[in-house]
């Protein structure tokens, strides 16, 4: 399999203005009111063409520039509801955390046929027979350590658990990943990445709860046109509870506000957020044609344009999350 190798993107790419006081916390009062009196509001209080633009708000919580890291850092991808861009931003993040220096491996969670393996990454199967080409069903039944089911890609660098269709046995089977055991898993690895992400699948069941409760932090990527209220707050209140019992030091990294277009909605959506996780930071990415075209390569965006918006996106979030592998 051949191997591209991914450095950082041209100078010339436009960025997204960095704020850390956000106009469209002036919504906040008004979230809980009827819909009329949230667009009499987003009227009155915010300037379209300045407020509503993308940008990145970063709490002042965050230090900037990030601090470096010793070791292994897990991240866990999620959202209970389908299409909200998980699969982009565990491959679009990872992407650039490779081309910032790092090696990173992302554990395919999630069982859906359109997920990441297959659909968009290939694990380099090369010379395995068959019969051993493990994937992470074999790891959370015990059967294997995760090192036997971790494989190149065509990214040099970036790793992949695979999974299949057969995956979702394990939401059903008692005797299946028990709560923690992706957690001892990954503890125990000794392939050396330094990243892992987790790409849970968009339900509530055993293979999130296995991924919050192995993940020292979590990304939330929530589909601007097409946010569910309900699902938000039933995924806020699963995070709590592993926060109460099996994972009291997780946190909540990023809010990726997915397919994003300048609109009255899309502030909404970021204040809502805010109210909800206002220790969070968000940052949008933005809608790209290239982007449903990425998987068909194999490749993630950044390797196919480099001056792709959603490309350019999560290369900005990556450095705001992490510093260059190295950098003092």
């Amino acid at each position: 399999m051949p191997m591209t190798a991914l450095g950082p993107l041209p100078d010339t790419v436009e960025r997204l203005d960095v704020v850390r006081d956000w106009r469209v916390d002036e919504l906040i009062p008004f979230l809980d009111q009827p819909q009329e009196a949230i667009d009499e509001a987003l009227v009155r209080l915010l300037d379209y063409r300045d407020d509503a633009k993308a940008q990145i708000f970063v709490p002042p919580s965050f230090l900037l520039p990030p601090a470096p890291f010793a070791g292994h850092r897990t991240y866990v991808v999620v959202n209970q509801k389908g299409g909200a861009g998980k699969s982009t931003t565990c491959v679009e993040l990872a992407a650039a955390w490779v081309a910032m220096g790092y090696t990173v491996r992302i554990i395919d969670a999630d069982p859906q046929d359109a997920s990441i393996t297959g659909a968009w990454l290939m694990p380099n199967y090369e010379g395995v027979p068959e019969e051993e080409r493990y994937n992470l069903q074999h790891v959370l039944y015990g059967r294997q350590p995760l090192d036997e089911a971790t494989y190149e890609t065509a990214v040099q660098g970036l790793y992949l658990v695979p999974s299949y269709l057969d995956l979702d046995l394990v939401n059903f089977d008692g005797k299946a990943a028990r709560d923690g055991m992706l957690r001892a898993a990954i503890s125990r690895s000794s392939v050396p990445v330094d990243i892992t992400i987790i790409d849970a699948p968009p339900s509530l069941g055993k293979l999130s709860v296995n991924g919050l409760v192995a993940a020292d932090e979590v990304i939330l990527p929530l589909k601007v046109s097409g946010l569910d209220k309900k699902a938000l707050t039933d995924l806020q209140k699963t995070i709590e509870s592993v926060q109460q019992v099996e994972n009291p030091d997780l946190t909540v990294a990023a809010a990726v506000l997915t397919d994003w277009s300048k609109s009255k909605h899309a502030a909404q959506i970021a204040a809502t957020v805010r109210r909800d996780y206002p220790d969070v930071m968000i940052a949008p990415a933005r809608r790209n044609v290239k982007a449903a075209a990425a998987p068909n390569y194999g490749l993630p965006l950044r390797a196919i344009d480099a001056r792709a918006t959603t490309a350019v996106d999560y290369d900005q979030l990556a450095h705001l999350l992490l510093p260059v592998k190295g950098a003092s």
